[in-house]
């Protein structure tokens, strides 16, 4: 790690470098400088977002608009820039590295109260407020299609046709109840391209733990895990959220009688 670390412009040379948080699609470990101050090194899994330049550049261009609009320093991510000038390093035949600074006397939670939930609401819909004057069209779309409803409906059709597991009969049920609501699959899209709804920066990711807390008071200060950041419908964002923070269990519970709709928890995010 400390030959990928030379390339970047630390604050001093790196004492320690040890794994840090849950992620489960880039590898993360926390960084300690001599000099005392503390980073993030990230390796970027290209085999989910295969433009890692452009997604960078994203990245850049988004944490920069935001700095224009917040007075806390911890109110947005801030890159640590490569000793040439970019905000990322390639290293060891082609892998891809980044350094955050660390968001000091911050926290990250898993699950959420309805009183960090709503701080949830509060970071999400500041940052979706603060990008509204960002023309989206400058970003690239990280995963394709990521939140295209009728792509996905035409993909889960593929799959039926196909049944290459061999397991469509014991779930005819189910493959029923997605094809009724094939009439809906479009309805955003379609307003989006009439302009109803506008194109605009969205998050695409919007778990209570892409937020961080003040240490002390627990508010809201940034949104972090910017790599599906792209142009998409606010509604999106605002349902993906509900999607997960409203639930009574875990996104992959196989018991689904565990599975309910927290109508309190929904209230609070409104």
């Amino acid at each position: 790690m400390h030959s990928v670390l030379s390339c970047f412009a630390l604050s001093g040379a790196p004492v320690s470098c040890e794994p840090y948080g849950n992620g489960h699609i880039n590898g993360t470990q926390l960084v300690v400088c001599e000099s005392g101050t503390r980073c993030i090194l990230q390796h970027i899994n290209t085999n989910v977002f295969r433009e890692p330049e452009a997604l960078m550049r994203n990245i850049e261009l988004v944490t920069a608009h935001l700095r224009t609009k917040v007075s806390d320093p911890r109110g947005v991510l801030r890159l640590v820039m490569t000793h040439d000038g970019l905000s990322y390093a390639v290293y060891g035949g082609g892998e891809y590295w980044r350094v955050y600074e660390l968001v000091e006397d911050s926290v990250c939670y898993q699950s959420a109260d309805r009183a960090l939930f709503y701080e949830s609401a509060v970071a999400f819909g500041r940052f979706q407020n603060q990008l509204a004057d960002f023309p989206a069209t400058q970003l690239v779309e990280t995963i394709p299609h990521f939140h295209d409803t009728p792509a996905r409906y035409q993909a889960f059709y593929r799959a039926v046709d196909s049944n290459a597991a061999d397991r469509c009969e014991a779930v005819l049920r189910e493959i029923d109840f997605v094809h009724e609501r094939a009439p809906f699959s479009h309805m955003l899209t379609d307003l989006q391209a009439t302009g109803e709804l506008p194109l605009r920066v969205t998050h695409n990711d919007t778990k209570i733990n892409n937020v961080l807390f003040d240490a002390t008071t627990n508010q809201a200060l940034c949104v972090i895990d910017l790599d599906t950041v792209m142009p998409g419908l606010s509604v999106n964002d605002f349902g993906d959220a509900i999607r997960f923070g409203a639930s009574t269990a875990a996104e992959d519970e196989p018991d689904l009688s565990k599975v309910h709709f927290d109508l309190h928890l929904s209230e609070t995010y409104l």
